[in-house]
C-alpha cells in the first residue's frame, strides 16, 4: 500500500513541477482508448484526475457525484461515452489544450 501511495503522490509532484507531462499523460490516455485499452484509459484518467483537478472538482464540473466518477474510473467501471467524453473535456479544459487526433499508415 505504500507503495501506490509514494506513486500517487510522484505523480501529482511530477505533474506540478511538469505541466508538460500532464499533457502528456492525457494525450497517451485518450491514444489507449482509440486503441482499444479501455481498462489503462480509465487508470490513467483515475491518476490524472487526482493529480489535476481532483475528483471532488470533476464532480462539479460534470455534474456526476464524485462516488460515480470513482466508480466508472476503476480498474472495473464501465462509463458511458457521454460520462466519458465528459471526463476528457473537463481535464482537457483544466489543463487549457485542445485534443487533435489524425489517423496514420500502420
Amino acid at each position: 500500500m505504500a507503495l501506490a501511495r509514494k506513486f500517487k503522490q510522484t505523480l501529482v509532484e511530477r505533474i506540478e513541477r511538469d505541466p508538460a507531462f500532464a499533457i502528456a499523460l492525457l494525450d497517451e490516455a485518450a491514444t489507449l482508448f482509440l486503441n482499444g485499452e479501455p481498462e489503462m484509459t480509465r487508470l490513467l484518467l483515475r491518476d490524472l484526475v487526482n493529480a489535476t483537478l481532483g475528483f471532488e472538482e470533476l464532480a462539479m464540473t460534470t455534474d456526476k457525484p464524485s462516488k460515480s466518477l470513482h466508480r466508472m474510473l476503476s480498474r472495473t467501471g464501465n462509463p458511458s461515452m457521454d460520462n466519458l467524453a465528459a471526463i476528457f473535456s473537463a481535464v482537457r479544459d483544466n489543463l487549457q489544450v485542445a485534443i487533435e487526433v489524425r489517423a496514420v499508415a500502420a
